[in-house]
């Protein structure tokens, strides 16, 4: 514990420097140049395989070459696990993750921790001091689980908590999910012995459950996350996990411990971006994606160009 401590001590005690040095758009000496603090910094940032991770790892990669540094990303690995063991073997030096699936995945914990702020704290504290990894402050983004429906829909069913649908009849309850939140601690088991659901589900790839629950061809719900940029595209919206099953998914980069030690102003320019990256922001970033058919590179660097940034 007294590592993270330290290690988030970084951000406060050079924030007024950093800032100093970057100084807004245009500040730099050289084309997108906002200083030299990571000019010794060299490496991969890595990604999971889906349209946010791709954003947010074009994001870090920009800002870290912004500060000097000479990385690239890798978006090519498949599944949180291959991602992990790959940080870990030391093949990225950081990148992103959420709170919740660090918890229960890679931790290993069935229960998650009620509330973001306290979800974090245990992440980031068991991390730390089982694997030697910082995760940094996180993103207010929250990327979680969540189970929605087309808008016009629940209004005909009058409903807008997880609650309002438990209490629906059993042939109005009816969900789209994927195979993997089929089995896992933090999906469907727990959340229908939670709600008292009807187990009554229909298995599709993640990207079909958008555009059948939009439809209502197989499933009244569908499971989604919640900054996937679909939701407000497709008209849907997402019903309120009243009873606060789910955990919180904030994003936020990770590092080992030594790696920022070795190069402390990590913290620093992360901790540029990281307040901006609300779920909001998300959603916009992964619907210029998902939904438009932009290259995730050019997202990343139009948003970074449009904050000042690079």
């Amino acid at each position: 514990m007294n590592k993270r401590i330290g290690a988030l001590a970084l951000v406060a005690a050079s924030a007024v420097a950093l800032a100093g040095c970057s100084g807004g758009a245009g500040a730099g000496t050289e084309t997108g140049s906002q200083g030299d603090e990571l000019d010794s910094l060299t490496g991969v940032i890595g990604s999971k395989d889906f349209a946010e991770q791709y954003v947010l790892a074009y994001i870090t990669t920009e800002l870290f070459r912004a500060h000097g540094a000479d990385v690239e990303a890798n978006i090519d690995l498949v599944g949180s696990t291959n991602v992990r063991q790959a940080f870990e073997n030391d093949e990225f030096l950081g990148y992103w993750d959420y709170t919740g699936t660090g918890w229960i995945t890679y931790l290993g914990e069935t229960e998650p921790v009620q509330g973001a702020e306290a979800q974090f704290d245990a992440v980031a504290e068991a991390d730390l001091e089982q694997n030697g990894i910082v995760w940094l402050e996180p993103a207010p983004l929250n990327n979680t689980y969540a189970l929605a429906g087309a808008s016009g829909t629940l209004e005909d069913l009058g409903v807008s908590t997880l609650s309002d649908v438990a209490a629906l009849p059993a042939d109005e309850q009816t969900f789209c999910i994927e195979s993997e939140f089929s089995t896992r601690d933090d999906g469907w088991p727990g959340l229908r012995d939670a709600y008292g659901f009807e187990d009554s589900t229909a298995l599709l790839d993640t990207g079909i459950i958008y555009t059948a629950t939009a439809e209502g061809a197989d499933c009244t719900f569908g499971e989604v996350f919640e900054t996937d940029g679909r939701i407000p595209a497709m008209d849907l919206t997402v019903l309120e996990d009243d009873q606060e099953f789910f955990p919180a998914y904030q994003g936020s980069f990770t590092v080992k411990q030594e790696t920022l030690d070795e190069h402390p102003a990590i913290a620093d320019v992360i901790g540029l971006v990281s307040p901006l990256l609300t779920t909001e922001v998300m959603q916009d970033l992964n619907s210029q994606v998902d939904v438009d058919g932009e290259d995730p590179e050019d997202v990343a660097i139009d948003w970074l160009t449009e904050q000042g940034l690079i």
